[in-house]
């Protein structure tokens, strides 16, 4: 007999209108693979993170008390009609770890807290509890009286505590030092009133001149290298001291420390781009001699389990770690050896047996990071839940795509709804279900254009469709190479000593499985040099006040064009300054806080969402007031400052490279936080191109990208060599490695089973030897 409950085996979506969808309507089948396909910036995670996922996650919490919401995330709930059927969405996204420098892969998959459970039970000599192997916890003793109450009566007694944590106390737990180097803040030639100090913010019209030149510690007219040592202490450590400085009293601190807490105690990636490139000049980073960089106290070195202690397994190869656990035969700890024997075969099934548990969160990939993630859902005896994944086959060389092909079909074969936003045919052919979303990007994008099976969509006439079967031919002939960009001995991480010349002026594809030692390659040895400017993976930052106007750097000659047009400064043109509408401060929304519900943003109605002031939209440049520049797309802005009254050279010039990298369809004014993660990436990439450079490193520039636009990027890359620059590019794509005029392959496998160059050559060399696991795949997809 059917139950009634058995029909509903469908997610559906009524009336979807997150960011550009517009109306959509779809009912996605439940316990299948469903691939959603489309050009960059189509509507696929608005419709699947947006709206599915979103809703999932924000039923769950309401599930909780209303205390519990307060403590989390609020979400609101997205611009949707209906939305019924729903599962508990687990969504595995691209978001790069934190680069917290106390966050390892350990800490993040919690693999570390089973080896601290094991060592504080089978580790020799005993040490204490779990915390004793931690780097997070320092060691800290104290005694003295404390005063207990029985009844009526109070009696002081005496007591001590102690605890024993793991952290180095040299490092506190980081791994390094660091160090600051002295010429790069003051000028010992100069005395300070002529401007020895070359800190940013630090000259001596400011307040802190003023503070250092009177603080009476030192003569501000000697040069600093004839300070005493005495007065060279007070400039550099002396620790807060309260002083008066023209009858003020003020706080005195010596430029380290003061540094280190203004500047160093801040994300690096969040710092002024002026801040960034003084830090990394003055600051630099040493292993601590004291713990070796394992960031582990002496004592929980020495604790060991057979001859290998805490430090030593972290800083195994994971691969090798596993075999190692699988080794330990001790009844008492049984069910804690299999649970991390579980999670290490989770790491080498997902193919990063080839990492370790020490290795810094930050420096993870974000094909590594979203795989780091999925280790944790891998073993779980759930079912009827709806994974949800962003572009899995990132960072993965085609060798390593069929066994992340496997991991999602097991996961569906369990009975899960597995949702797959994905641009890679091999990923997309394994589907039960396609969602094709277009039929262009952005205001062009938004419907849903083709919905059924993969071969369907060969034959449905979608962008996607006509481009599903596309496959790269090898270049006829490759260009000649202009010089070489020579690398001797390189051995960060896991490369052997390898030594290789990379041709300038061509198009070169550093390739490999991943783990191979590609990146260690290129940004330990290439990135950095003089003339290389590198064009990573790390996401853009960005508030609802960012666009891609302020990004990058095309409003400034804006504003000063409308400024000059009207005989006005140029702070009016800003809504983040003095043309902010008041009332929203030139947000163009009011938002209004519900505690722990969702807070609620509405239109201001004194600017009607403009963001300026009514008086800073009667001034006009080219019959345009600023805010409808802001609303015109990136191709429309290149026209409009090309000729006329609104000729802006310097605004035209940015506008091209935007439209260069295939966004001309995007609005100049739309916040960044409504941008895909493609194209963020490629407005990353605009940025870049006006920099003065003769080597351009990118790597994975088409992660993110539609196969309808690797074409585009390929022509964009001809170009940028053309023009006489070099560029190197870190790829996994074989119509990039196809487009290429020379390979360098990294292998043969990953971790220490890598590191070495297996080929370096023509395409067409590599394709006729078939000799490496790229040569294979390269020769299946161009057909040779």
């Amino acid at each position: 007999m059917t139950q009634v409950a058995d029909s509903h085996d469908r997610i559906r979506v009524h009336g979807a209108r997150v960011n550009n969808l517009k109306d959509v309507s779809v009912e996605l089948p439940k316990r299948r693979l469903t691939a959603f396909t489309g050009l960059s910036g189509s509507g696929k995670s608005s419709l699947v993170f947006g709206t599915v996922a979103a809703e999932s996650q924000r039923l769950i919490n309401e599930t909780y008390s209303a205390f519990l919401q307060g403590f989390m995330t609020t979400v609101a709930r997205p611009d949707v009609d209906v939305l019924d059927g729903l599962t508990t969405a687990i969504v595995v996204d691209q978001e790069r770890l934190a680069a917290n420098p106390r966050s390892t892969v350990g800490t993040v998959t919690d693999a570390n807290a089973l080896l601290r459970i094991l060592f504080s039970r089978l580790g020799r000599p005993h040490l204490g509890s779990p915390q004793a192997y931690s780097f997070n916890v320092a060691s800290a003793s104290g005694a003295g009286a404390i005063t207990v109450e029985r009844g009526a009566a109070t009696a002081k007694q005496r007591a001590e505590f102690h605890v024993v944590g793991g952290m180095c106390p040299r490092c506190e737990g980081r791994g390094t030092v660091q160090d600051f180097d002295l010429t790069a803040l003051y000028d010992d030639a100069k005395s300070l009133n002529e401007g020895a100090l070359t800190i940013p913010g630090y000259s001596m019209d400011g307040w802190y001149g003023r503070i250092y030149r009177g603080a009476g510690y030192f003569d501000p007219d000697t040069p600093i290298r004839d300070f005493t040592k005495r007065q060279l202490h007070d400039l550099l450590y002396k620790e807060p001291t309260r002083i008066k400085v023209d009858g003020i009293n003020v706080t005195y601190e010596g430029l380290i420390p003061k540094i280190t807490k203004s500047m160093l105690a801040k994300d690096v990636d969040a710092m002024q781009p002026h801040i960034r490139a003084f830090v990394e000049r003055a600051v630099t980073f040493a292993t601590c001699p004291a713990c070796h960089g394992t960031r582990l106290s002496e004592g929980a070195r020495s604790s060991k389990i057979g001859g290998v202690s805490i430090a030593d397994a972290c800083a195994m190869q994971i691969s090798d770690l596993a075999t190692w656990v699988r080794g330990l035969h001790e009844p008492s700890v049984a069910p804690l050896l299999g649970a991390l024997a579980d999670t290490l075969d989770s790491f080498v099934g997902i193919g990063l047996g080839y990492l370790s548990l020490d290795r810094s969160s930050g420096t993870l990939s974000g094909g590594e990071a979203q795989r780091t993630k999925m280790i944790r859902h891998l073993g779980s005896a759930l079912t009827d839940v709806t994974y949800v994944f962003d572009e899995p086959s990132v960072g993965l060389h085609p060798a390593d795509i069929v066994r992340m092909n496997d991991l999602l079909l097991q996961l569906r074969d369990k009975g899960n709804t597995v949702l797959v936003v994905e641009h890679k045919p091999e990923m997309i052919a394994i589907a039960d279900h396609v969602v094709d979303l277009g039929p262009g990007a952005g205001s062009a994008g938004g419907q849903i254009v083709y919905e059924g099976t993969v071969d369907g969509l060969r034959t449905s006439g979608t962008l996607t469709g006509k481009h599903l079967d596309d496959r790269a031919t090898l270049k006829t002939s490759v260009r000649a190479p202009s010089g070489t960009l020579e690398i001797r001995g390189a051995s960060t991480h896991n490369l052997q000593g390898v030594d290789v010349d990379v041709p300038l002026g061509v198009l070169v594809v550093v390739t490999g499985v991943a783990g191979s030692g590609k990146s260690s390659l290129i940004t330990g040895s290439v990135v950095g040099r003089d003339g290389v400017v590198h064009v990573d993976q790390t996401a853009i930052r960005g508030s609802r006040r960012s666009n891609p106007a302020t990004y990058t750097g095309l409003l400034e000659p804006i504003r000063k064009a409308f400024a000059k047009a009207n005989g006005v400064k140029p702070a009016l043109f800003s809504a983040n300054s003095e043309g902010a509408c008041p009332t929203c401060n030139g947000v163009g929304v009011v938002y209004t806080d519900l505690g722990m519900m969702a807070g609620v943003a509405t239109v201001c109605e004194e600017c009607e969402g403009k963001r300026f002031q009514a008086s800073v939209l009667e001034y006009r440049l080219g019959g345009k007031d600023i805010s409808e520049v802001l609303a015109l797309s990136a191709a429309d802005a290149e026209e409009f400052f090309s000729t006329g009254e609104a000729r802006v050279p310097a605004a035209h010039t940015v506008l091209e490279r935007i439209t260069d990298v295939g966004l001309g369809y995007l609005t100049i004014g739309q916040p960044l936080t409504t941008l895909s993660g493609g194209e963020r990436q490629r407005l990353k990439l605009a940025t870049h191109l006006g920099d003065k450079g003769g080597v351009i490193v990118l790597d994975e520039p088409t992660t993110g990208l539609h196969l309808a636009d690797v074409a585009q990027l390929l022509g964009l890359l001809d170009r940028i060599v053309d023009s006489g620059k070099s560029v190197v590019v870190i790829e996994h794509h074989q119509a990039v490695m196809a487009h290429a005029d020379w390979i360098v392959d990294l292998g043969p496998g990953a971790g220490h089973d890598g590191g070495r160059v297996v080929f370096e050559g023509t395409p067409a060399d590599l394709v006729a030897g078939r000799t490496t696991l790229t040569g294979e795949h390269l020769a299946d997809y161009v057909g040779a």
